[in-house]
């Protein structure tokens, strides 16, 4: 029996209500989440999938490529050196293919959809569009950046505040997340410098006696 995943899946709203998607293809993009939550990309082969469904290679083929072709996700490939022979391939989750097909279907909808008109307030600013990042986005940016920021943390944070910062709407989750890693640190440097008065005052407190 094949090892599966621990690490939950997502299915975000743009797949979910995307009618040019069959439902199996939508279960193998939220399969695809959950292996990227795990590893920051997918690299499973298109036989992983058929022996996890039970189907042939060539239609898993056919459901990865339509979520390329959607722009759900995007692939890269590695070749094995001095060939052009594909040693492995890479998924990755596509923030702007989700956004783009969620604001089609909240402009068909809008009148009659409040959930998507929501969505569309989150996610639009004044200087452009702001995507709001999955937790596996936060989770590899803070994995590049070598910080200690818990990414369900901050994401809950921000969900809880509509991603507001104060009453603006946020530009960069980003630099959000760098303003948070600065938080930390200085945090853990007053505690250290605390806990090293309190030692040095007990040292000498034991040395006057």
């Amino acid at each position: 029996m094949k090892e599966q995943p621990n690490y939950y899946a997502i299915l975000s709203a743009g797949v979910r209500y995307d009618n040019r998607l069959k439902a199996n293809v939508k279960l193998l993009y939220a399969e695809i989440t959950a292996l990227c939550n795990m590893n920051a990309e997918c690299f499973a082969s298109n036989k992983y999938f058929a022996d996890l469904y039970d189907k042939e290679k060539g239609t898993i083929s056919g459901w990865i490529s339509q979520l390329v072709k959607y722009e759900y996700i995007k692939i890269r490939y590695t070749y094995k050196e001095g060939t052009r022979e594909i040693s492995h391939r890479y998924v990755k989750i596509i923030d702007k293919g989700m956004l783009k097909i969620s604001k089609d279907l909240c402009d068909k909808n809008r009148k009659s959809n409040t959930t998507s008109n929501n969505t569309m307030s989150i996610n639009t600013t004044k200087g452009g569009v702001f995507v709001k990042p999955l937790i596996i986005d936060i989770k590899k940016y803070c994995l590049e950046r070598k910080n200690s920021v818990d990414a369900e943390t901050f994401f809950d944070f921000y969900e809880s505040k509509g991603w507001l910062i104060g009453k603006n709407k946020m530009k960069s989750w980003k630099a959000c997340v760098r303003t948070w890693e600065k938080s930390s640190r200085n945090n853990n440097t007053n505690d250290r410098t605390t806990s090293h008065r309190h030692t040095a005052g007990k040292d000498y407190g034991d040395g006057s006696f």
